[in-house]
């Protein structure tokens, strides 16, 4: 079983290359006894009406009010199935996670909808429903995905005694811990033994697990060896401390817990870049620095307010990362397994930037809600309560987003360039072990007029080999699919030594030397690759010094659109009546199309039914050269 655990090996546990600084931001302004002093006992940090205050719930609601009911309806009608082993063991068997994780997304979100009802209703309604939900979920024997079950040592069935915290059983501490908060009352006049059960369940899965087992990998409060941190540690620690803050009636065990997440958030702080991009790309923005301002937020109301380092620079470098990294009309920069297709989830956004006070990311979230309905994210009921008591000053926020013209990343990489003429490019440095990571670095994308023409193409649904040993077996993960050489016959190898060196941006211009980011069997002395960008141009240079020729140098570039190279020197794309020209040098290179079918629902969805790569081929291989090639978008 050595594959399925590996599940985090790849990804998840490596040893970092980013440059660890200890920060301490948290621990730093308070110590354990500052901190059991601080905190806020008995729940009296909820700001959020009783239940019975039907006044107080149709005031937060407000129009809202009659969406959440009909969805709590939709709910009455739920079966509640029941995930059996053999989904579990589907994903050892084959991969597959969603015979698993289909019917407790359903489970999960039946319950936030009814409570999300019976809050806005009160009239008990959907009491007994969520009655159903609670042993629902309480009759598990995991709260954790079958796919993050042998982050454990396990395999995809959970030992009973193992309780595994994962991102959905933390998720499932926020959510069942409201039910409980809000419940316990009603569930006792219907019979106590609902809420104890539950208060059980919330300690046993989620609390107790977090006190007694001290290695789990995205926990660094006890066990951290510098190892690779993502966005698993705030979404983890963001849930357990609020699961503690709603059911926890032990102070001592309370303030433990609290000061666990502190020094384990700490240290996720101290494994973020000083530049505060998310080397995982904008769809996991939400989940990383999102969930980082939730962290910081819980602890606030924790605290009475007492402990809140919102006003932290990389905090705020950390959320204005996604406006920075939107192109316009929903598309957005996507390197690494994130979507090209996005934006932000508006009122998170703007919870952000009034957290950190940024006009920038109010005036994106502002762009972003554009009349969007009632917020709504299911388990993370959490969220919900948040986004209802910012979306009236959201709805009246008027400022105007501009998207700005040069972002650039220094300790990431990134490199963000938009030209007066509506052209955006965004390309990286780094290097092929980041969190999510693709062999990708020098990679570059174009757009025109908001609109993809090169691209990254992202990836597709996860299964088990996607976070496995197996990974860079996917084609999505290999440089070969990405905007690229082939030197001499190789492509990048995965790894914290495959790196882009000597990166320099300008305002129209990136530089990179791209020599280490391949195997030492290329024979590589120098690759320097630069951009300029001007106007709809992007122009790129290779200038190369090989020790030797092995094979012909072939230089890849992605499209989505239909390609023609019937004229020598130039390929004309077409992208769905958006134009573009790919011109080089005909007696240097021939070329060759290929398309790639797209058979995977998260890609054909993005990009339709295919993409193509054009290579050029070099015709004339020399151990010393320059290759240039001008991408003009018409």
């Amino acid at each position: 079983m050595k594959k399925l655990i590996t599940l985090v090996a790849i990804l998840m546990v490596a040893v970092s290359a980013s440059a660890y600084k200890e920060r301490n931001l948290i621990s730093s302004r308070a110590s354990k006894d500052d901190l059991k002093q601080m905190l806020v006992k008995n729940q009296e940090w909820v700001n959020l009406p009783a239940y019975t205050d039907r006044a107080g719930w149709d005031a937060l609601l407000g129009d809202s009010k009659d969406y959440y009911i009909q969805q709590g309806e939709k709910a009455l009608k739920h079966d509640w199935p029941r995930i059996k082993a053999t989904d579990y063991l589907e994903y050892e068997r084959s991969g597959n996670r969603q015979i698993m994780e289909g019917p407790m997304d359903a489970n999960n979100k039946a319950v936030a909808d009814l409570l999300m009802a019976e809050l806005a209703e009160g009239q008990g309604r959907f009491i007994d429903q969520l009655i159903n939900g609670v042993y629902a979920a309480a009759e598990m024997t995991s709260w954790a995905l079958s796919a993050h079950i042998p982050a454990r040592g396990g395999r995809s069935i959970q030992p009973y005694d193992q309780p595994v915290v994962d991102l959905v059983a933390g998720d499932m501490g926020n959510l069942y811990g409201w039910v409980y908060y809000f419940m316990q009352p009603e569930f006792d006049k219907v019979n106590p033994e609902i809420s104890r059960r539950l208060k059980h369940e919330l300690k046993t899965r989620v609390l107790d697990p977090y006190l007694e087992y001290d290695s789990f990998w995205w926990d660094g409060s006890r066990k951290y060896s510098g190892r690779m941190l993502n966005n698993w540690s705030p979404w983890c620690l963001s849930n357990i401390l609020l699961t503690a803050m709603l059911i926890e009636d032990d102070p001592d065990r309370y303030a433990e817990i609290a000061n666990n997440t502190n020094l384990a958030m700490d240290k996720f702080l101290n494994y973020v870049k000083e530049d505060g991009a998310c080397e995982e790309g904008p769809s996991y923005w939400g989940h990383a620095a999102g969930k980082t301002l939730d962290y910081v937020d819980i602890l606030s109301m924790a605290t009475d307010g007492k402990l809140n380092i919102a006003d932290e620079k990389l905090i705020k470098d950390m959320g204005e990362y996604i406006a920075r990294s939107y192109v316009g009309d929903g598309w957005v920069v996507n390197f690494a397994d994130a979507s090209a297709r996005g934006g932000g989830e508006p009122y998170l956004v703007y919870r952000y930037g009034k957290a950190v006070d940024s006009d920038l990311l109010k005036n994106f979230a502002a762009l972003m809600y554009n009349g969007k309905g009632a917020p709504n994210n299911g388990r993370d009921i959490n969220r919900t309560f948040l986004a209802l008591e910012i979306m009236p000053e959201l709805k009246e926020h008027k400022g105007n987003f501009q998207r700005p013209d040069y972002t650039w990343y220094p300790e990431t990489e990134f490199v963000y360039i938009s030209t007066p003429q509506d052209l955006f490019f965004a390309s990286k440095g780094g290097f092929n072990d980041e969190s999510h990571n693709h062999n990708d670095a020098g990679t570059f994308s174009v757009w025109a007029d908001n609109y993809p023409l090169l691209i990254d193409a992202g990836v597709g649904t996860y299964t088990r080999q996607t976070f496995s040993n197996e990974r860079y077996n996917i084609w999505t993960m290999q440089s070969g699919w990405h905007n690229l050489p082939v030197i001499n016959g190789y492509e990048q190898p995965h790894g914290k030594n495959f790196k882009a060196t000597e990166a320099k941006a300008g305002k129209n211009t990136f530089e990179v030397n791209l020599k280490d980011a391949y195997p030492a069997e290329a024979g590589i002395n120098n690759w320097v690759r630069s951009y300029n960008v001007k106007g709809r141009d992007v122009k790129v240079t290779d200038k190369y010094d090989l020790k030797e020729v092995k094979e012909p140098n072939v230089v890849n570039f992605l499209t989505w659109g239909e390609v023609d190279i019937k004229t020598p020197g130039v390929v004309n794309i077409n992208a769905n009546g958006h134009k573009a020209q790919l011109k080089y040098n005909a007696s240097q290179f021939d070329v060759v199309t290929e398309d790639q079918e797209l058979p995977d629902k998260r890609l054909s969805n993005v990009w339709g039914p295919k993409i193509t790569r054009i290579s050029l081929k070099d015709k004339k291989p020399a151990k010393t050269g320059t290759y240039t090639y001008t991408f003009t978008a018409l």
